[in-house]
């Protein structure tokens, strides 16, 4: 898939009629959506870009706006991952982002836990906290199932000020009846921030109470992250 064809398909999928999340397709439809692309999601090579996109999406991020934004990564491969091996492949990106801000002195988010399995863990990556959807071919759940791989960064101290401001309920609650509409069913992996872990939605896997993730926040670990 040629690069324009990869971004075109992903705008496709957004607005298309059995996507259920509004908050996505109104980042898009405000131009708050920022899109980058990548080289296979198993592969290091655009780590660098990767990280410096994410900074430059902070230096633009309104935490208190009314607008969300959306900072998303298409992959180009690779091809064939079931859910397993992409979950693996996604978090293997994620602790080598970890690790260059490791690297970097970077510290964790104040406001949220650095530790995967506690409810108030958000994934911090150049110090700002992040809610991650990845998507790809095989997922499970339509509302995940893009033609190729993707992670999309959503900043949670934005999702705190709607919270705050009684947005985040109404449009939760918009979501989930669009998807049960769609699919017959609601996620059973969504949990809001201080409920559950919310490590356990980024693959969009249905994963069990004894699932840890494969992350380590601290140190720079040894796991291939790919070349």
């Amino acid at each position: 898939m040629t690069r324009p064809d990869r971004r075109a398909a992903f705008e496709a999928f957004l607005t298309s009629d059995d996507f259920p999340c509004v908050g996505a397709r109104a980042a898009l439809s405000q131009d708050q959506l920022r899109v980058i692309e990548a080289g296979a999601l198993d592969r290091a090579r655009h780590d660098v870009d990767i990280r410096a996109a994410i900074g430059a999406f902070i230096e633009e991020l309104d935490r208190d706006g009314p607008q969300l934004q959306t900072l998303v990564v298409l992959f180009d491969g690779p091809d064939g991952l079931d859910e397993v091996g992409f979950e693996a492949a996604l978090w293997n990106r994620l602790q080598a982002l970890r690790n260059m801000d490791v690297a970097a002195g970077e510290p964790w988010a104040k406001d949220v836990s650095d530790d995967p399995g506690s409810a108030q863990f958000s994934l911090s990556l150049r110090g700002e906290p992040f809610f991650v959807v990845g998507l790809h071919p095989a997922a499970s759940r339509p509302a995940r199932r893009l033609g190729f791989p993707a992670m999309a960064l959503n900043a949670h101290r934005q999702f705190e000020a709607l919270r705050a401001d009684g947005r985040y309920e109404q449009m939760k609650q918009i979501i989930r009846e669009r998807e049960e509409a769609g699919t017959g069913s609601i996620n059973p992996m969504l949990a809001d921030f201080g409920e559950g872990s919310e490590a356990a939605q980024y693959s969009g896997r249905a994963v069990g109470e004894d699932w840890t993730a494969p992350f380590d926040p601290k140190t720079e670990a040894t796991r291939n992250t790919g070349s």
